[in-house]
Order: C-alpha cells, then structure tokens, then sequence
C-alpha cells in the first residue's frame, strides 16, 4: 500500500482526482471524508491542505504529494519533485500600486513586501542582490499596499484580473508553477514498485492529453508525401479504401503539430481528415 495527499479542496484538488481517475483508479472522495482507500489499486488517498503536504511527505505520513511547485519550494522540505502534471499553471509575482513609477528591480531597495511565500521572495530577493524587508501575511495579500502595511506584494497570479481589482499592477515574475507529483526519498522497494506502476498510468493519461488520433483519406500516389507531413507515431497506418487508388491513413499527431500541417495536408491531397481525441496512450 501506497499513500498520496492530494488537497482536499479547490481546482488542484479537483484536477489531482480527476488524474487519479483518468489512470484507472477508482475511489470514493465523497464531502469531508479525511482518506479513501482505492478498490482496485493498493494507494490510499489523504485530503490535507496543500501547505501541509510537503511536511507530511518528508516525515513519511504520506509517500506521495500532488500539489503546486509554488507550495514545494514554500515549505523548502526533503521531498523530491518526481514529475510535473501539466495542470494548475500559474505565476508568483511581485506587484505594486498601478500609479507607482516602477523603474525595476531595484525598486524594492529598502522596500516591503507583502507575502504568503516569504521563503521565495527572501530567496530570490538575496539571489539579486535586493534589500528588501518580507511581511508574512496569510490572506488578502492584495490589500496590504492600501493600508500602508508594505509597498509591495508576492503573490499567484493567474489571469491578473485579481491585481488590477486592487489597483496593482505586476512588474516581476519570481517564479513559474504547475502541479507537480512529490514523493518522500526513502521510499521502499515495494512502494517504488507502485510509484512506477503509477506513473506508468500518469504518462499514460498525459501522452494521450496532448496527442490526437487522426484519419484521412489519400490518393496512393500521394501516401509518402503525406506520411511525411504526420510527425507523430513511427510511421502511419496505410489501409485500402474500396474506390481504386485511394486509402486511408491512421496516425498519431499533437494538436499542435496538427494545426501546423493541415493546410499541407490538404494541398498535399488529403481529404476527409478526422481529428479524435485519445484516452491512452503508451508509446
């Protein structure tokens, strides 16, 4: 048996189970349950506050984590970083009030900061050579420049709507975060066994995320042209329609490589091109 904390509330959270289940995992999350054993797969799942999950991990209550890189470095605990997931991206950045006349980093000198992840900021003010003072601060940091408690923020920043609601304005990124899979380092041989069972599935579920099946029909003369254009698996399967001359092409490509060649594709004779997405995918 094998525990993994994921939080036990909000859009990491949702997406954390969702993965879990997308790799085949079944389970029951229901409201204010504290853990849930799966019914098909030897893990056990604990619903803990994100800040809490990397303390947990690094003294072994836990084996594995699913939370925000942003949260890893935060709590700065002997966890490693096994594999980032891809979703819950955002920012941590630094912000002042829009009517401030910031002219760079130099700025902060002698400056406050208000923050919830005084570590980072402590960190990568000391790694550029800024005299600033951090103000710890647990919620709301965006207000902390109108009360006069400091003349600057830290904070996740997203989309930036929150920011500009409160009259500030981002002028630094000091990190870039995504959910990221942790796992304590002296995991036994019977828990790394399930680790990497586990993220045989995970890279299973990402492969087929960022890759789609397509298929589309193509005059003979043209298949090694067209094959050509499809970076995607080790070469396309080729299967004969019924009209004489033609066939139809089954591939696997990224969506971005896709949008890249299809107006390739078409010139180069392809038609009836469908695009499908892929539950799996094991290459």
């Amino acid at each position: 048996m094998i525990r993994i904390a994921v939080q036990k509330s909000g859009r990491l959270s949702d997406k954390s189970l969702q993965l879990l289940k997308d790799c085949g995992i079944k389970f029951d999350n229901g409201t204010r349950k504290l853990s849930s054993k799966a019914k098909n797969f030897p893990i056990e799942i604990l619903f803990l506050r994100d800040d809490d999950i990397p303390q947990y991990v690094a003294q072994g209550v836990a084996d594995l984590g699913i939370l925000g890189l942003n949260e890893v470095e935060e709590k700065d605990q002997k966890v490693d970083v096994i594999k980032q997931l891809g979703f819950a991206g955002c920012r941590l950045s630094l912000a002042v009030q829009k009517d401030v006349d910031y002219t760079g980093l130099e700025w902060f000198n002698g400056k406050r900061v208000a923050s919830s992840y005084t570590t980072i900021v402590k960190k990568f003010f000391a790694d550029k050579g800024i005299n600033a003072t951090t103000e710890e601060i647990g919620g709301s940091v965006e207000i902390a420049p109108g009360i006069g408690l400091a003349e600057g923020i830290c904070d996740i920043v997203s989309t930036g709507s929150t920011l500009i609601m409160n009259g500030l304005k981002e002028v630094e990124t000091v990190m870039y975060s995504e959910a990221v899979l942790i796992a304590n380092p002296s995991l036994n041989d019977e828990k790394k066994e399930l680790l990497d069972k586990l993220m045989f599935r995970m890279e299973a579920v990402q492969n087929a995320a960022k890759n789609k099946y397509i298929l589309l029909n193509a005059p003979n003369d043209k298949i090694k042209e067209i094959s050509d254009l499809l970076p995607g698996m080790k070469s396309p399967t080729v299967l004969p329609l019924a009209e004489e001359g033609w066939s139809s092409l089954h591939s696997v490509i990224e969506e971005n490589d896709f949008w890249n060649v299809i107006d390739q594709l078409k010139d180069a004779g392809a038609q009836g091109i469908l695009v499908s997405p892929i539950e799996k995918l094991i290459v």
